[in-house]
């Protein structure tokens, strides 16, 4: 393990390697850029097997240290997860390139015709815990919009990270762009991650995407600017006028489809008037399923257990769920406010009213109406791929695309034009 000194002589390599082709891939050509990412799935797909022994490795690691099923489901790597991954490498390659797109023109009395046009931030830092698909898809959409970046995956994924890794590079080498345009920190040392968060010479912005622990720490203690993706407390709420089946349907896929997932709903609250029949109906459905429902009043059917104070506001990441009863949508609004993390929520209902009210006083990020909550992933919203669920109002919000990933800057022309 290097010691600190070390760490901070790598960081720093690492920071200036990354400036330097930032600098390349700003005008790198968007085919160049495209290609890169199409021989990048080819390698994922040719060395499949490579990186699913990484990842057994990983799986080895992550059960010694006690990981919960879920937070292990996260970390596993098959076949068809392997094969999704080259899929949203492909899928991110083809999107039309962000960089340069006009956003607005316009001309002024002046004679000056003025442009908005998109262009990359520069190098980014991704620091990101568990999931060794996120290496993937963060490298991918960094590329994307014309950005270097710098990894930093979780101690958990460190084998098979280091195995996608490289058929990044790989695709980077065939398309003739820069290698240090990927690159993935080569050590589990926590202090990487402490030097990357303060390389403001080398670095324009941090996205975090893991736990509420590790964004806490990278917003305490970053001085370059940072996309938080904070935890998702993810609720559904069933309306009065929820109808039954759509109301099942979204409930047991919001919870039970992947529960380790930022999507994955952690709370139900049930209008008043139906929390006897379909609220209960729901509940004994999540239980037989297998969750462990805390629930309270009329909810706590057979099998369920108390609720208590700390379980609103959790992110279980587990076959658990909280499960309320509220008087009505203001109600079940004045919890999401005081409970939730501006994530994910969701209305059943046929009620548009009350869809109208929900979305229009709710600041979740991403809102829905008759959805499951799994969703909210930036594949599901054509993105490609996601390099997280931003939650904060700064500059990205929700999935965290190729676009979300560029700034603009303005190109003013004239013809001698002088200012009076």
């Amino acid at each position: 393990m290097k010691d600190l000194e070390d760490i901070g002589a790598l960081m720093a390599d690492i920071g200036a390697r990354a400036k330097a082709a930032s600098k390349v891939l700003a005008f790198a050509p968007a085919d160049a850029r495209r290609a890169a990412l199409l021989a990048a799935a080819d390698a994922v797909l040719a060395n499949a097997d490579r990186i699913v022994e990484a990842n057994a490795l990983d799986l080895t690691f992550g059960q010694e240290k006690g990981l919960s099923a879920a937070m292990m489901d996260r970390l596993r790597l098959d076949a068809p997860r392997v094969e999704a991954i080259a899929q949203s490498l492909r899928a991110v390659a083809d999107q039309d390139d962000p960089v340069g797109a006009v956003l607005a023109e316009w001309d002024m009395p002046t004679g000056l015709h003025i442009q908005r046009v998109r262009t990359p931030l520069g190098v980014i830092g991704v620091i990101y815990e568990s999931r060794p698909n996120v290496t993937a898809d963060a490298g991918a959409l960094c590329l994307k919009a014309g950005n270097a970046v710098i990894l930093r995956g979780g101690s958990e994924s460190f084998h098979s990270s280091t195995a996608l890794h490289a058929c990044l590079v790989d695709g980077l080498k065939k398309a003739g762009l820069p290698e240090d345009a990927i690159q993935l920190v080569p050590t589990r040392d926590r202090a990487a991650v402490k030097e990357l968060l303060t390389m403001t010479d080398h670095v324009d912005v941090i996205v975090p995407r893991g736990g509420k622990g590790l964004v806490g720490l990278v917003q305490r203690e970053a001085r370059v600017p940072v996309f938080a993706h904070l935890e998702g407390i993810v609720h559904v709420y069933i309306d009065k006028d929820a109808d039954p089946k759509k109301a099942m349907d979204v409930v047991m896929n919001a919870k039970t489809r992947r529960t380790g997932i930022c999507g994955a709903a952690e709370c139900l609250l049930v209008h008043r008037d139906v929390a006897e029949g379909l609220g209960r109906d729901l509940v004994t459905a999540l239980v037989g399923a297998g969750v462990e429902m805390r629930a309270e009043g009329v909810l706590a059917v057979g099998g369920t257990v108390p609720a208590r104070d700390e379980d609103w506001g959790q992110e279980y990441l587990d076959m658990i769920m909280a499960a309320k009863v509220v008087d009505d949508v203001d109600a079940a609004i004045d919890h999401i406010d005081r409970y939730g993390s501006s994530h994910t929520d969701c209305i059943v209902t046929e009620d548009a009213e009350a869809v109208a009210r929900f979305f229009e006083r709710l600041d979740s990020a991403i809102l829905m109406h008759n959805a499951s909550t799994q969703f909210a992933d930036g594949s599901e919203f054509g993105m490609g791929a996601e390099i997280g669920i931003a939650t904060g109002k700064m500059h990205a919000r929700g999935p965290v695309g190729a676009e979300q990933l560029t700034s603009f800057k303005y190109l003013v022309t004239g013809n001698g034009t002088v200012r009076a």
